[in-house]
């Protein structure tokens, strides 16, 4: 990923010399696990957990003539150990290396996207809390339909939110998985009893069944897990690139001093970040439209998932977690206006206040059909004039007098019918 999304802490978890120093971590897990069944003697094993060594310039060299990073790797290595080399990737294939070492990575990876999405949930609990009772309008199709509360609207955003985290964890336990089983997986010159000992000290459990691979619909779904946090990410993007619009101007992203919007139009305040943001999600989807390509693979293996990977499972966690944490920063910094919200709600003279009109004249003895058609009337009228006034055009209207008097009119305004049940939905919050 390039540079202007990437935060150094992630970064690192996918450098070459991250890269190989996880490979050296499994090796040394399995020598391990020779010692313990007796293969290893104790004295080997301390020289090659001492002397094991490598470096990435090194192994760049031997890959141009190897062509395999992984041979590359391990002749590098055993150039530091003399005799114990022998003992170094016995019985092992690369993929037992390369499989369990991006499952560690992955899960490297995921400790700090754990804590990122731990922050956007406590910034969204609290703005929920915050803003419980600001009314505003609710829209469907981007047309106002009725009042509800920004409290509201930011608990769709923090359940969104909430839901990603835990198809997160549920993936995670899909891909805390490791193999050292050997060619074609079948353990013909290493133990399933070598492996257990081995990937319980990495932090892993056993694949159930590799095929010289592990499985990479455990990958996929890693990667869609991934994509529902920028799924949550964009639809709330998505949301403030509207709120902000001039003519809606409810929501507007922070403006730091010295911040400029346009290089022609020196008044201009736009939604970069949230632009950014719907934009990087993209890739995050496309990334994860690879990841289902990767699931079929000839036979037992091939390589073709490979180069696939060293871009996507790298690109992907780089940029969910730039985009966490910006998101974090957009709704740190938001500006909300609650007397623009306000204003918008009773735009053209509450007209959003309709149903509750319509159900008033059915319940006075009107049918649904004819009080549907003269609440409608009404409401077209305030919208075909400037300013017009939905509660001076009932008050105005005849036919609806005779159904209405003054006093149940202006009931059917009070903003209060609407939001009665707020404490009940926040009850459904650990907030």
């Amino acid at each position: 990923m390039i540079e202007r999304y990437s935060h150094e802490e992630m970064n690192n978890i996918w450098s070459l010399q991250n890269k190989f120093d996880t490979f050296l971590k499994v090796e040394l897990a399995v020598c391990e696990a020779y010692f313990e069944k007796g293969v290893i003697s104790k004295q080997s094993l301390e020289n090659i957990k001492k002397q094991a060594t490598f470096s990435v310039e090194r192994i760049e060299e031997l890959e141009k003539d190897l062509k395999h990073d992984v041979l590359a790797f391990l002749t590098c290595v055993n150039e530091s150990l003399g005799e114990d080399a022998k003992y170094m990737h016995m019985g092992l294939t690369s993929s037992d290396v390369i499989d369990t070492a991006l499952s560690l990575q992955i899960l490297d990876a995921v400790s700090i996207i754990k804590k990122d999405i731990e922050l956007v949930i406590k910034t969204l609990s609290e703005m929920a809390q915050k803003y419980k009772n600001t009314v505003c309008v609710g829209r469907s199709h981007g047309i106002h339909a009725e009042p509800m509360t920004f409290g509201i609207k930011l608990l769709t955003w923090l359940d969104f939110f909430l839901r990603a985290q835990k198809r997160l964890e549920r993936a995670v336990e899909d891909i805390s998985i490791g193999q050292i089983s050997g060619p074609v997986g079948t353990y013909s010159n290493v133990s399933p009893e070598i492996e257990k000992i081995a990937l319980k000290k990495l932090g892993l459990t056993p694949c159930r069944i590799s095929t010289q691979v592990i499985p990479r619909d455990n990958h996929a779904y890693f990667m869609q897990a991934l994509n529902f946090i920028s799924s949550a990410i964009e639809y709330c993007s998505t949301e403030i690139r509207h709120l902000q619009k001039t003519e809606v101007l409810e929501l507007e992203e922070g403006f730091s001093k010295g911040q400029k919007g346009s290089s022609a139009m020196p008044h201009k305040k736009n939604p970069v970040s949230s632009e950014n943001l719907c934009g990087l999600s993209r890739i995050v989807k496309s990334n994860t439209i690879a990841a289902m390509g990767d699931i079929v693979l000839w036979h037992e293996r091939d390589i073709s998932h490979s180069s696939v990977e060293r871009i996507i499972l790298p690109d992907t966690t780089i940029l969910i977690d730039y985009m966490l944490k910006r998101f974090n920063n957009v709704l740190l910094n938001l500006n909300v206006n609650e007397d623009r919200m306000k204003e918008n709600t009773n735009l053209y003279g509450g007209v959003i206040f309709s149903q509750k009109v319509l159900l008033k004249l059915v319940e006075n003895g009107l049918t649904r059909e004819d009080a549907y058609r003269l609440v409608q009337k009404n409401a077209h009228k305030a919208f075909g004039v400037n300013g017009g006034d939905f509660k001076k055009e009932l008050m105005d209207d005849e036919e609806v007098r005779r159904y209405l008097n003054n006093e149940e009119i202006e009931k059917c305004f009070d903003i209060n019918d609407y939001l009665s049940n707020i404490d009940e939905i926040y009850s459904r919050f650990d907030i």
